[in-house]
């Protein structure tokens, strides 16, 4: 009999993964945009992915370290209560602005924490797409004590 039970629950795990990939599915915005890919600016890489530059600042929390002692790993928390449609990261120290982009459906928790590379000092950009059609975010600018080489 636990054969027969251990079968049954291969069954179902079998009719589970063919139905979990039409239920899940993202956007490849590398090949949806790649504009904002190549952008070298902040500016450019928000207008590529929104078509705006217009920015509300207010809705988005955003926590990074002031100084980061290695430009390597640094850690970034975000998070926001506002109705969206994408989050998108992106910074200004590296030749490419863009870091991630991130699709937010009605049961997405935007409350995340993310390490990311820069080679030098600058300024970290949070943009919430709202389903209003409005562009919310954050920004902090830090310091890299190193390079995202440790030196």
């Amino acid at each position: 009999m636990e054969r027969r039970n251990f079968l049954s629950l291969v069954g179902m795990g079998a009719v589970a993964l063919t139905v979990a990939p039409s239920v899940v599915n993202a956007t490849d915005w590398r090949a949806d945009k790649p504009a904002v890919w190549h952008a070298h600016t902040v500016e450019d890489a928000i207008k590529a992915m929104y078509g705006s530059t217009t920015l509300i600042e207010e809705g988005v929390k955003l926590n990074a370290p002031d100084v980061a002692a290695n430009g390597g790993a640094i850690p970034v928390d975000f998070s926001s209560d506002i109705d969206a449609k994408t989050v998108a990261v992106f910074q200004d120290a590296n030749p490419e602005a863009a870091v991630m982009v991130i699709d937010v459906n009605e049961y997405t928790i935007i409350n995340n924490s993310i390490k990311i590379k820069m080679g030098k000092s600058g300024t970290i950009t949070i943009v919430v797409e709202g389903k209003d059609g409005k562009l919310y975010a954050a920004k902090k600018t830090l310091e890299v004590a190193l390079g995202g080489c440790e030196g």
